[in-house]
């Protein structure tokens, strides 16, 4: 059984974003930390279960953004798939959807995998 996540500490998020920008390779801990708490936050703002969000090989959380219901077997047909890296910018208001999205950083599927108003999830 997966251990639950800790909650997502913006100050510990902008740190690790500045090292990115900065050229830094984060610690493997460290990233898988942040990454699942960034997917832990992102699952409790939004339950559900029409999209699923994955950030190899960290973490993988379903969400929904509108009442279209919880798809019930196998994989959900919105799909959106993600470096950790990418992740943690995300999160951090670094990078924006659409900029993620045109530059190739972000794999997204299906009519409901627009993540764009979900992020940043700090201010």
């Amino acid at each position: 059984m997966p251990r639950p996540a800790k909650p997502l500490d913006a100050s510990d998020l902008r740190r690790a974003v500045q090292l990115l920008d900065d050229g830094e390779v984060l610690d493997r801990a460290e990233t898988a930390r942040l990454v699942r708490a960034v997917c832990a936050e992102l699952a409790g703002r939004h339950p559900g279960g029409s999209i699923e969000v994955r950030v190899p090989p960290f973490a993988a959380v379903q969400l929904a953004l509108d009442d279209a219901g919880r798809h019930r077997r196998g994989t959900p047909p919105n799909v959106v798939e993600c470096s950790p890296e990418v992740m943690l910018r995300l999160a951090a208001g670094s990078l924006t959807w659409l900029d993620a999205l045109a530059t190739h950083q972000v794999r997204a599927s299906g009519t409901r995998s627009d993540l764009a108003g979900v992020f940043p999830l700090i201010g």
